[in-house]
C-alpha cells in the first residue's frame, strides 16, 4: 500500500490553500499531514481527522499568533520532518513546505501558491521601510535575502512542479527555472451559488495587511460614491478603519454561510491588489455576481471584463474608482457569471490534480522536469 505524506506550511485557518488540501485530503484519506504547526480548531474535519505532525515551531511561545515573525526559523523546521518511508509526497506550498526532504525513492510533486513572495518580488510590499521603520527594513533585507538564495537552493527537491494559475507558472520559471503544468484551485460550486437580488454595495473579503491594498479600494470607494463592506480582519484594521469614513464598514470576521449572503447580495466584489489566483472572485461568481480587480496577476485568468466583471487599467484609487463605477452602471449576466466560475470546481480540481499525480507516478523516482 502506497503511503502518502501531504506536507503543508501551516494550518491557522481555511483559506484557498486550505481549501486544496482538504481535497487532498479526501483523495487520500490514509495520508499524514505535516505542517510546521497547527492551531486546533482553524481547519475542517476531512484534514483535522488525518494524524498531523508539526515542527518545533508549534512548541515556542505565542507561536499559534506570531508565527510569521519566526520566518528565519522555518527552513530548519521543514528539514527536521522525517519522510522515511513514505512513497509519495504532495506538499502545497506558498513558503518553505516544498523545500521539505524527501527519501530517494519517493515521488514529490508540489502544488505551488506562489514562490515566496516576500523573499523575492513583494519585498517592499511587507517590510518597506515606511512600513515597518528603517531598522527593521535593513534586518529583513537581510533576512530575506538569505531565504530567498534557500529558497532557490532547494527548489530542485521537487519531481514536479503544478502551479495555481500560469502567472505562478512564470514566477516559478523566473525564480526556479522550473516547467509546471497549471491546475486552478477549487471553488465549492454546489455551496457558492446565486440567490437574491444584486445589491447597491461593493465588497471585499479579505486579510487585513499591507500587501492585499485595502487601503486603495477604501479611497476609491470614496471617490466612486459607493459603499463598502469589508470582511476580514489583522493588523491594518485600525488604519483602515480611521481611512474609511462614513461610507466604509467593517464587519470583522464572517462565517462562510454570512460571506455567501454577501456575496449574493452585493453588487460587485472587488480585489484591489496583485494576487496570484485569487479564490474570492471565482466564489463571487459562482454566486452570480461580478468582481471589480486590478488588471494584474491572476485576476486577468478568472474575470472576463464586460462579461464578469471590469479590471482596472492602473493600481491608483482613480482607476478602480473608475472601473467600479463602470461595474455598477452595467446589466451583467447572472447566469454565465455562474457558469464561468463553474470552470473552477472542485470536481474539475480533483480530476486534474490526480491526473498530475499519476502522471509523477508513472516516472522514475528522482527525476525532474
Amino acid at each position: 500500500m502506497r503511503r502518502v505524506a501531504l506536507v503543508h506550511d501551516w494550518l491557522t485557518g481555511m483559506r484557498g490553500g486550505e481549501k486544496a488540501l482538504e481535497v487532498l485530503c479526501e483523495l487520500y484519506p490514509e495520508a499524514e499531514i505535516f505542517a510546521l504547526l497547527s492551531v486546533r480548531g482553524s481547519v475542517s474535519a476531512p484534514i483535522t481527522r488525518l494524524r498531523t505532525h508539526t515542527s518545533f515551531v508549534q512548541l515556542l511561545p505565542f507561536a499559534s499568533r506570531a508565527y510569521r515573525h519566526m520566518l528565519p526559523l522555518f527552513p530548519t523546521a521543514i528539514e527536521t520532518f522525517d519522510l522515511d518511508g513514505f512513497d509519495l509526497v504532495i506538499s502545497t506550498s506558498h513558503c518553505a513546505a516544498k523545500s521539505v526532504i524527501v527519501p530517494g525513492r519517493a515521488r514529490h510533486l508540489c502544488y505551488c501558491f506562489t514562490p515566496m513572495r516576500y523573499a523575492w518580488d513583494q519585498f517592499d510590499q511587507y517590510f518597506g521601510a515606511g512600513r515597518v521603520g528603517p531598522l527593521q527594513h535593513a534586518a529583513a533585507r537581510t533576512i530575506m535575502r538569505r531565504m530567498a538564495r534557500w529558497d532557490r537552493a532547494t527548489a530542485d527537491r521537487v519531481g514536479r512542479y503544478v502551479a495555481i494559475s500560469r502567472h505562478v507558472a512564470s514566477r516559478i520559471r523566473r525564480y526556479y527555472n522550473r516547467d509546471s503544468v497549471v491546475v486552478y484551485p477549487p471553488v465549492d460550486t454546489r455551496f457558492y451559488v446565486p440567490g437574491g437580488a444584486r445589491g447597491s454595495y461593493f465588497l471585499i473579503v479579505s486579510a487585513l495587511v499591507p500587501y492585499k491594498r485595502v487601503d486603495i479600494a477604501v479611497e476609491a470607494a470614496r471617490r466612486a460614491e459607493v459603499p463598502l463592506r469589508i470582511v476580514g480582519h489583522g493588523p491594518e484594521r485600525a488604519r483602515l478603519e480611521a481611512l474609511g469614513g462614513g461610507t466604509v464598514e467593517f464587519l470583522g470576521t464572517r462565517t462562510d454561510e454570512e460571506i455567501r449572503d454577501l456575496y449574493q447580495g452585493c453588487c460587485a466584489v472587488v480585489l484591489p491588489g496583485e494576487e496570484d489566483f485569487g479564490i474570492v472572485p471565482v466564489e463571487a461568481q459562482a454566486c452570480g455576481r461580478p468582481v471589480v480587480a486590478l488588471g494584474r496577476g491572476g485576476a486577468l485568468e478568472t474575470v472576463e471584463p464586460g462579461v464578469t466583471g471590469e479590471l482596472a487599467e492602473g493600481d491608483d484609487p482613480d482607476a478602480l474608482a473608475t472601473a467600479m463605477r463602470a461595474c455598477r452602471d452595467r446589466n451583467y449576466d447572472c447566469a454565465g457569471i455562474r457558469a464561468h466560475a463553474e470552470r473552477f470546481s472542485r470536481d474539475r480540481f480533483r480530476s486534474e490534480l490526480s491526473a498530475a499525480i499519476d502522471d509523477v507516478l508513472d516516472r522514475p523516482a528522482g527525476l525532474r522536469w
